[in-house]
């Protein structure tokens, strides 16, 4: 009983020597190595600026309630009426009827009744002169031909009855007398500055032709 408890000691022994004999041999044929630093993973950290770039979402809107439903006074009550819309309708409502165009406002409106004198002379009107005279007239605004030689000539005022202006102002026109067989006494004297006399009596008095 003895020598098998001593049999079993050694065999322990012996296992306990081999264990320490392969752990000695492992380090000596790979000492142990002191750990490196090993580096840390690189960890990009991106911001989100999306968030601070984008235009901020405008709140969602409530939604919306329902029309609330009028009360039976409300309903009672005529319909309101636009003041802007009333007034606008009240301005463009205008007459309709026709306006009188220039042409009636002129054809209905009275001439103007000439002056009994000018610049002293007395005043004789366009109907009132003979048709001679007119035809005179017309020749004066188109610049002839006229009957005359003497027409269109000047007149010296030696009678000093018209304004005194520079020789050359005033120009004598023939107002033919119907049956004479000369010049007769009746002329037309134009003045420059537009004013027209007409004598039936060979310069011996003169009146003033009005012209509306």
């Amino acid at each position: 009983m003895r020598r098998t408890s001593k049999g079993a000691g050694g065999l322990i022994s012996f296992i306990i020597v081999v264990a320490l004999i392969i752990v000695w041999w492992r380090f000596s044929e790979h000492p142990p190595q002191a750990p490196q630093n090993e580096p840390l993973p690189l960890i990009l950290i991106t911001l989100d600026t999306s968030a601070a770039t984008a235009p901020s979402s405008p709140p969602a809107s409530p939604p919306a309630s329902p029309p609330a439903l009028p009360s039976p006074m409300q309903a009672a009550l005529p319909a309101p009426v636009d003041i802007l819309t009333a007034s606008i309708a009240a301005t463009t409502s205008v007459d309709a009827s026709p306006v009188p165009s220039l042409t009636n406002a002129v054809a209905v409106t009275p001439a103007r009744a000439p002056p009994a004198y000018i610049d002293g002379f007395p005043v004789i009107t366009l109907d009132a002169l003979p048709p001679e005279a007119l035809d005179t007239l017309a020749l004066i605004e188109r610049g002839g031909p006229f009957p005359f030689r003497q027409d269109g000539t000047i007149f010296q005022n030696r009678e000093r009855l018209l304004p005194l202006k520079p020789a050359g102002y005033y120009r004598e026109y023939t107002v033919i007398t119907p049956g004479a067989s000369t010049r007769g006494a009746r002329r037309i004297v134009a003045g420059a500055g537009g004013e027209l006399y007409y004598t039936d009596d060979h310069y011996a008095s003169f009146r003033r032709i009005w012209k509306p």
